[in-house]
């Protein structure tokens, strides 16, 4: 291949490196360059040797989509999460990906934020790329969407949820029978106020839902309920005790948020004010983050194996494209409360 006076392949410039580029510089035919590609076991060594010299001096990238119309595989799976910065997504995806990379597929990984919506046109693009298989969170999704991964033929997983009928496969867990765990444990530690702190998530809201019913049904007084439509953060949940303290009558008893950055916010303000904890104020989260045994006093949580779970959706998701499993697979990893020093 001529390489004018600029320094780089004129097609590099324009056009971009093409199959014929390559096989031009290593002296095939396209047809061969496209051989060695997709079976490199099918040329020679001494062929096999220029076309990867030649595509090295170049720095053509092989067309994957086009392989894949040929294949029917793209080598790509689709993981939809509401959030890339929450550590309980962050490290289940992580584990996730891990073992789908061990299998040779690569993530295409899009944050869809809490609304059904978003998540239905984050799914249609990605969709475009013609993924072999689909990780979404949750079980809730609008009506197109849950046509679109249907009409796709493809493997899906729905994770951090549980359901008997899946789209195709689940692996989650119960999040209203966490909260009733968590209700008899405020039960069962005597106490009679009790709050929730919540952010916009759908499954936090049942889980806050189950304790407030298990609650009152063993006794306690109505739960005082305080909800954001947006994500947890430190300082929400210094305002929401703030708030419980201050304007809703609330002075003493168990309050349970949606996570452990919420419950970590509202510790700090019990601190802050001189309520003792967990005497006056006891406090339990959700998700067990890594900073949770080591505040003062360490933060009673909710426990769930995030690590185990994006392990499990990827081998759901193998089966499904390797044909090893037959029908939906529905599967509970379950929870487990650790009671710490805030209740």
């Amino acid at each position: 291949m001529h390489i004018p006076d600029g320094g780089e392949p004129k097609s590099r410039r324009g056009r971009g490196v093409t199959m014929q580029d390559v096989g031009r510089m290593a002296g095939v035919s396209q047809v061969t360059v496209s051989r060695a590609l997709s079976d490199p076991a099918k040329v020679s060594p001494d062929t096999l040797r220029r076309i990867t010299q030649a595509i090295e001096a170049t720095g053509f990238v092989p067309n994957a989509l086009a392989g894949a119309l040929a294949s029917r595989r793209s080598g790509l799976v689709t993981a939809l999460v509401p959030s890339i910065t929450n550590i309980i997504y962050a490290s289940m995806v992580q584990a996730f990906g891990l073992r789908m990379r061990d299998a040779g597929y690569q993530i295409l990984l899009s944050e869809t934020g809490l609304t059904l919506e978003a998540e239905e046109e984050t799914l249609a693009r990605h969709l475009s790329r013609r993924p072999d298989a689909v990780l979404l969170t949750g079980i809730h999704h609008t009506a197109r969407t849950r046509r679109m991964l249907l009409a796709s033929g493809i493997p899906v997983v729905e994770v951090w949820d549980f359901t008997e009928t899946p789209i195709d496969a689940c692996v989650g867990f119960d999040h209203a029978a966490t909260g009733r765990a968590v209700g008899d444990l405020a039960a069962d530690l005597g106490h009679v106020q009790a709050a929730t702190v919540c952010a916009g998530d759908e499954r936090a809201k049942r889980r806050m839902a189950g304790f407030a019913m298990q609650f009152t049904r063993r006794g306690g007084q109505a739960v005082l309920e305080l909800g954001y439509d947006d994500q947890a953060s430190l300082a929400r949940g210094r305002a929401a005790l703030a708030r419980l303290l201050d304007e809703m009558g609330f002075d003493r008893g168990l309050v349970f948020c949606s996570s452990d950055i919420l419950a970590h916010g509202v510790l700090i303000e019990a601190q802050a004010r001189g309520l003792r904890v967990p005497q006056d104020i006891a406090v339990v989260g959700f998700g067990d983050q890594e900073f949770s045994d080591a505040t003062n006093p360490p933060i009673s949580t909710v426990h769930v194996d995030r690590e185990a779970f994006g392990r499990a959706a990827a081998e759901a998701l193998l089966s499904g494209i390797e044909g090893r499993r037959d029908g939906p697979a529905a599967i509970d990893l379950g929870f487990r409360i650790l009671r710490r020093g805030s209740a």
